[in-house]
């Protein structure tokens, strides 16, 4: 039986056609959102096994639609986190994220927005219309105490980078372990005692019931004044009332690519909170990530033709 896979965008496909498509495997171009069958895509309901589902496009109907497909097996995201996409596919089918796709984008953001903030270069840039010419002394990466919320493939991508400009780096997951090139990576259950001698703090937690609103008010006022909040992970892992409070008091920065709403609202305080910034959820969006999906995406289909399970399974579902 032939595997057909189904991917959103053209040039993920051509780059499937550059690498290879692996015999017992073809590769349609299908927008999620078209009936199927249709006049340009040569492919039924019926006959699709794998689905490759939009960038920031998976929405409760698109979700809903891909889901109904009588012999869908594999729903694969292009992102990272999979809360979003679970509730709406059926239980049956396995669900396989991202991982490994957005982790040098994402953590290259990272390492940029702290650096942005603890060197004052919003605050420069800010200056630049007005012609201000204004040397003050700012705070390094170099010998600062970094703590990675979330150390998985994202957040070692981050300590890594963090190790080049001779940060101390302070790694805590979801359980506790030690790490052969981390040493001891600390449980999130014991986050709030490690706080109070870190400068920075970078989140890269995916959002799920244990993160939701895990970085609140009690979080937050175990930092030590002037501390630096990164969140590049879920916007709902941070309980925006409580940095609002913080940041408006000019007691911590924040440095935010996601943020709880988002898309923000043009009126909402964080826009405007002294020590703040924010960009638009762009941490995997760059020309990096699509050579990065197609070569996930190939090893893929070179599995599931010699039947193995596919790879970054986050939920497993019962059909084949």
């Amino acid at each position: 039986m032939t595997v057909t896979m189904t991917v959103a965008h053209p040039e993920v496909r051509d780059g499937l056609e550059a690498a290879g498509i692996p015999d017992g495997a073809r590769v349609v171009l299908w927008d999620c959102r078209s009936p199927l069958p249709a006049d340009d895509v040569p492919v039924r309901p019926d006959e699709v096994d794998v689905v490759v589902v939009p960038n920031y496009a998976a929405s409760p109907s698109l979700l809903a639609r891909v889901g109904a497909l009588p012999r869908l097996a594999v729903v694969q995201l292009p992102s990272a986190g999979y809360e979003h996409a679970l509730p709406h596919l059926p239980p049956e089918v396995t669900v396989c994220n991202g991982r490994g796709v957005h982790d040098a984008g994402t953590a290259e953001l990272a390492v940029g927005l702290a650096l942005a903030v603890q060197r004052g270069i919003d605050e420069a840039v800010r200056d630049m219309p007005e012609g201000r010419w204004r040397p003050v002394e700012r705070s390094s990466l170099a010998d600062r105490r970094v703590l990675v919320l979330g150390f998985g493939a994202i957040g070692a991508a981050v300590a890594r980078r963090l190790r080049a400009f001779e940060a101390e780096v302070v790694p805590v997951a979801r359980t506790a372990r030690d790490d052969p090139e981390w040493g001891r990576v600390h449980a999130v259950a014991d986050v709030v005692g490690l706080l109070g001698d870190v400068d920075v703090v970078i989140v890269t937690l995916p959002l799920t019931e244990e993160t939701d609103r895990l970085v609140d008010a009690r979080f937050l006022a175990a930092l030590p004044d002037g501390a630096l909040l990164v969140n590049v992970g879920r916007g709902r892992v941070v309980d925006t009332d409580a940095l609002v409070a913080e940041v408006s008091a000019g007691r911590l920065r924040a440095a935010l690519d996601v943020t709880d709403p988002e898309p923000l609202p043009a009126d909402h305080p964080l826009w405007r909170a002294p020590g703040v910034v924010i960009t638009p959820h762009v941490g995997g969006y760059t020309d990096a990530t699509t050579p990065r999906l197609v070569d996930l995406l190939h090893r893929q289909l070179v599995r599931l033709v010699a039947g193995e399970p596919p790879l970054n399974v986050v939920r497993a579902g019962t059909r084949r």
